[in-house]
């Protein structure tokens, strides 16, 4: 059986890249060292594609962002080293907004999820089969995004969070957390995707803490950081957790009630 693939003559290929049948790598498109690309994957201009990243079959990356306002101007995707792209995932190129839709190292997007444009997805990030990101979405670092969550544009999930499955995330959802529910809220500290990282009982037991402080207590959110503030030492994941909701104008999710 004959295998076609269409490779334009000004792609930049790095070495080992092994390509399966049916797909196509247009013009101003790099992609790094020891890549497999599986078949019927498309992949627009603009990509910026690292080493040992695996592309399964149907995905489509650079395609030009769902946003009426674009005027074609040139903008990029960007994927991270050992990166998985799972079946029929899309990930959208920037707008003139951000210039750049960005994807880490070591993430693992899984099949029919979908990445609009502008979104800025860190490193270690693990993302479900079906879930929809809106436009301007940030993901920190070692964050889990559940199946079928849709996740509204400009909204910012904390690192080593975790988003249950099929939910609907409307405002920002802070680090280290389990959310879930209808409305979302908050249902507790992830204690197991810290203890995998490494995180000692100690910095646990003071993340549980400060979100007891947060959301359990009855404090709203001005009294409960001037509360962390002057309780607890000064740490990394106190200066996250103060940061991220200092930082979020536009609210974050609710507590328990």
């Amino acid at each position: 059986m004959t295998k076609i693939v269409d490779i334009h003559k000004d792609a930049n290929i790095g070495k080992n890249l092994k390509i399966d049948s049916f797909s196509s790598i247009h013009n101003n498109v790099t992609i790094g060292n020891n890549c497999w690309i599986g078949s019927n994957v498309t992949i627009f201009p603009g990509a910026r594609i690292g080493d040992n990243c695996k592309i399964f079959p149907g995905a489509v990356i650079s395609a030009i962002p769902q946003d009426l306002k674009f005027n074609n101007e040139e903008t990029t995707v960007i994927i991270g080293n050992n990166t998985f792209i799972r079946e029929c995932v899309t990930i959208n190129r920037g707008t003139n907004y951000n210039n750049k839709t960005q994807v880490g190292n070591n993430c693992f997007l899984m099949a029919y999820s979908h990445v609009a444009h502008d979104c800025i997805i860190n490193n270690n990030v693990i993302i479900a089969n079906g879930v929809a990101i809106a436009g301007h979405v940030e993901i920190d670092e070692n964050a889990i995004i559940g199946g079928l969550a849709a996740i509204q544009q400009f909204t910012k999930i904390g690192k080593f969070s975790m988003i249950s499955g099929g939910s609907l995330v409307r405002k920002n959802v802070p680090p280290y957390i389990k959310v879930a529910k209808e409305p979302l809220r908050f249902i507790g500290v992830n204690t197991v995707g810290l203890t995998r990282n490494e995180f000692s009982k100690n910095n646990i037991d003071n993340i549980i803490s400060m979100y007891r402080v947060l959301f359990q207590e009855g404090n709203n959110i001005s009294k409960a950081i001037e509360i962390i503030e002057k309780k607890y030492k000064n740490s990394v994941e106190k200066e996250e957790i103060i940061k991220f909701i200092k930082n979020s104008k536009s609210g974050i999710i609710k507590g328990f009630y």
